[in-house]
């Protein structure tokens, strides 16, 4: 293992994560966090020479369309349900 975590480091993660680690679970959390931080540099050896960054799997891109009011002012159609209304809004029952 190229990367070796030592105690603190495991204690600092329990910390954050905030969780009581016993021995046993500190020692496996050690060689779980060394096999993936392997892994990591392992990734790092592949050659991606001519492979383009990408954002998401799939292609994905923005669908722009106009912005046209297609409602109009529906205000009395809204207020005709209410219970209670005054001056063109809703009458609420104070709560403080």
């Amino acid at each position: 293992m190229a990367n070796i975590i030592d105690d603190e480091t495991i204690e600092y993660v329990g910390i954050l994560a905030k969780l009581e680690l016993s021995g046993e679970e500190r020692e496996r959390a050690k060689k779980d966090m060394g096999r993936m931080l392997d892994y990591i540099d392992k990734l790092s050896e592949l050659d991606t020479e001519g492979v383009e960054p990408m954002t998401h799997v799939f292609p994905v891109q923005n669908v722009f369309r106009e912005d046209i009011v297609t409602n109009s002012d529906t205000r009395e159609q809204l207020l005709s349900n209410a219970p209670e209304q005054k001056d063109g809004m809703f009458v609420v029952p104070k709560t403080v």
